[in-house]
């Protein structure tokens, strides 16, 4: 590509000649950086490249995920590789699905100020302020259901006013609901049942036995339940 067709941005404060079509970790690579760290699924799930920037003629600070955000002309940008948000130790056996839960590993829930600004920065379209309303009244499915989408970028806790941690509260909600107030899945139950008797041995020896191409030619050979 002709260096005029190419648009200037900055990584680190370091000025790259980019073309105007690639994303933000593309870029990156593009300028000659070698992504170990800060890079995942490259489609927007991982939740792995958090990325802060500024653009031309904009005085607010913005953040993305750098595989899912395009460079722009005058982008200055660094990658936030993981958010040092603190992250509590417990055990689900010793919580309960309720308040309780919440106030005793992350008791900070309380402050959120419903500012908005954490639903502003999701890159999946979180409305997390609202699921945050439903924490701060210990409605762990509620919780459960609206971050059910969330990728752990922590994204929405790097722009909290209130120091909150919004991504590990939710995924303790989820955690949660899956423990104590999902509906059990009989036929995962029955099947588990069947696997532990032993039911499946010979299936599971003769699997064990094929080699990669056979393994792939019975996948997609298997069948398929209708949706």
């Amino acid at each position: 590509m002709a260096e005029q067709e190419l648009i200037p941005i900055y990584i680190m404060n370091k000025q790259y000649l980019v073309p105007p079509t690639l994303t933000i970790m593309k870029a990156l690579e593009y300028a000659g950086y070698k992504l170990i760290r800060g890079v995942g699924c490259r489609a927007g799930f991982c939740g792995a490249c958090a990325t802060v920037y500024r653009t031309a003629d904009d005085y607010r600070l913005k953040i993305g995920l750098a595989c899912a955000t395009m460079v722009e002309p005058e982008m200055y940008l660094a990658q936030i590789p993981f958010f040092p948000a603190p992250r509590a130790q417990y055990h689900l056996e010793e919580l309960k699905p309720d308040m309780s839960a919440l106030l005793k590993t992350y008791p900070e829930v309380l402050r959120c100020l419903s500012c908005g600004t954490c639903t502003k920065v999701c890159p999946q379209d979180i409305d997390v302020r609202d699921y945050m309303a439903d924490a701060m009244k210990g409605n762990i499915a509620a919780v459960a259901d609206k971050s059910f989408d969330c990728i752990m970028c922590g994204l929405c806790a790097a722009r909290c006013p209130a120091e909150e941690k919004q991504y590990q509260i939710a995924i303790l909600c989820r955690r949660l609901y899956g423990k104590y107030l999902a509906p059990r899945a009989e036929h995962l139950h029955k099947r588990v049942q069947e696997i532990m008797d032993g039911k499946h041995d010979a299936e599971l020896i003769r699997l064990k036995s094929m080699s990669k191409d056979e393994l792939k030619k019975a996948y997609y050979e298997r069948d398929i339940e209708p949706e």
